[in-house]
């Protein structure tokens, strides 16, 4: 997927990081480093763009559970194309991606990002409770470190990141330190562009950033950071998505394992029997079933080779 890298932009300020570096002369050593890291690997970073409208079908096919989102996605990427050129920015709003373990949330926000050839930094929200992981602590403190937004704009290549927040209903605090408190500005391009992370106290321009929330159900997420997302339900494949996404799986598992002498092609027994199992784990139980058809001395796939794994609550007891 060919994709335009032209277009730079200055994530900071270098007047702004200098001034900083003298006032911290004497004072933390390790801020002084990471302000002379800002200085030397200099303020500009990419801001990709597919440049082609149809660079998400390959998602679609992949993920069709998701349809719902991909279809404005691929409007906002046209909107994009419409723009002088060719080349206007890809405006993303926040999304919110609701839908029960394993429906692929988080594969999705990951493979999103490859095809926008952008990095992707996963924050786990479940038991986060403490929001300087997402904002920094204070210089002053012992240990102190800048958090994972300022990590990534600084030490990435890119303005425009995929950050996904994995689970965000389960992060709990206090009223002293909210982890979600910080999403209030940075969930808006207006009061992003000038983000402050607690450690290095520089203006961060984290307006460009493209955040993936996950959750499985908006149980706990505040009405107002609700109101500053677009949010989806994703449901579990249908047979048919399911059946789709399989052939897709073992293919790409006959071509990495190079056997070539297999069946390419699934029985209908075999796919009735990985329609129970969630996106997330099909890869690994196409694998294993490919190990159990080898240890058999067979070709293809047939439905005793699909060890599905017990469900939560049910696991298996071997003598």
């Amino acid at each position: 997927m060919s994709i335009t890298l032209a277009r730079t932009c200055a994530v900071y300020d270098l007047a702004d990081v200098q001034q900083a570096l003298e006032r911290s002369r004497g004072r933390s050593p390790e801020l002084e480093a990471f302000y002379e890291r800002m200085l030397e690997t200099g303020a500009e970073r990419f801001v990709t763009t597919p440049s082609s409208i149809r660079a998400l079908d390959p998602l679609l096919e992949e993920c069709p559970n998701f349809n719902e989102v991909l279809g404005d996605l691929a409007r906002y990427l046209r909107l994009a194309h419409a723009g002088q050129e060719g080349q206007g920015r890809f405006n993303l709003m926040p999304i919110l991606l609701l839908g029960g373990p394993g429906v692929g949330k988080t594969h999705f926000a990951r493979r999103l990002a490859r095809i926008m050839q952008t990095e992707c930094e996963l924050i786990s929200m479940n038991a986060l409770s403490a929001g300087f992981v997402i904002t920094g602590s204070s210089a002053s403190w012992r240990g102190a470190k800048c958090g994972k937004v300022a990590e990534r704009l600084v030490r990435g290549h890119y303005a425009n990141p995929v950050v996904v927040l994995d689970e965000v209903e389960k992060a709990s605090g206090s009223s002293q330190s909210d982890p979600l408190a910080a999403l209030y500005q940075l969930l808006e391009p207006e009061t992003a562009c000038a983000f402050r992370d607690e450690f290095i106290d520089v203006e961060l321009d984290a307006s460009r950033i493209f955040w993936v929330l996950t959750a499985n159900s908006t149980a706990g997420i505040p009405a107002p950071l609700l109101d500053r997302m677009a949010v989806y339900e994703v449901p579990a494949p249908t047979p048919e998505q399911a059946a789709g996404i399989a052939r897709r799986i073992y293919r790409a598992l006959l071509r990495e394992l190079n056997l070539a002498g297999f069946d390419d092609s699934l029985a209908n027994g075999v796919l009735d029997r990985l329609a129970l199992a969630s996106p997330r784990d099909l890869r690994k139980t196409l694998l294993d079933g490919l190990g159990h058809a080898v240890a058999n001395g067979r070709g293809h796939l047939t439905a005793s080779d699909i060890r599905l794994r017990p469900g939560p609550g049910k696991s298996r007891i071997g003598f």
